[in-house]
């Protein structure tokens, strides 16, 4: 049974369990009963249906498993990156404000140089972002497309120009979808239909 297993697949298993089934009925026409050997033969393919089916089974559970464990990992592994991240801003401060203290330019190890060194670029310190008014700031919302168009229809042509470049990305709305199929109307593109899942249990 193993050889079975190893070399064929469910497919193969359950096609070749159709032409045993039509072997036996054929030998049970002719002979009134099948022989031994097509009898050992068929128990066989069913011990490796099943066994078969079980293989998939285990490893549909165990890529699930991996699946979870790597998005797990994925979120630790992120919050590290945060914090060694945060770790070397304080330390690079602590840094930068004991040479500034002594007006010192530089301290030096055996391996390594510290140096208080000018920035290419001015950088932005915010110190209470309450304050700022909206028109310094960047806007992140998320907008149903029918709100969206509705603004676009009555903005002047400049101020639509303008809000149609200030989009980066747009994904499809599945519920507005879903709620275009209740009213029997079709979406371009898309389309509403009850699926199937494999369920191990």
């Amino acid at each position: 049974m193993p050889a079975i297993v190893e070399t064929n697949s469910l497919f193969e298993i359950d096609a070749e369990l159709d032409d045993l089934m039509e072997a036996i009925q054929e030998e049970i026409t002719s002979n009134g009963e099948p022989s031994a050997a097509l009898l050992d033969r068929f128990q066989e393919f069913c011990k490796a249906h099943g066994e078969k089916v079980d293989r998939i089974g285990r490893f549909v559970r165990s890529m699930e498993a991996r699946t979870q464990f790597c998005r797990s990992e994925v979120q630790r592994l992120s919050d590290r990156a945060r914090s060694a991240e945060s770790k070397t801003l304080r330390t690079k401060s602590m840094v930068l404000y004991y040479l500034k203290s002594r007006n010192l330019k530089k301290i030096e190890g055996i391996e390594f140089t510290l140096r208080a060194q000018t920035n290419s670029q001015d950088s932005v310190i915010i110190h209470d972002e309450e304050q700022i008014p909206i028109e310094y700031k960047t806007i992140g919302i998320a907008i149903n497309g029918g709100l969206w168009n509705a603004i676009l229809d009555v903005v002047p042509d400049e101020l639509r120009r303008a809000l149609k470049g200030t989009v980066k990305d747009s994904t499809p709305d599945n519920d507005a979808i879903k709620r275009a199929a209740m009213r029997q109307e079709q979406v371009p593109g898309a389309q509403v239909k009850r699926g199937e899942h494999l369920r191990v249990a």
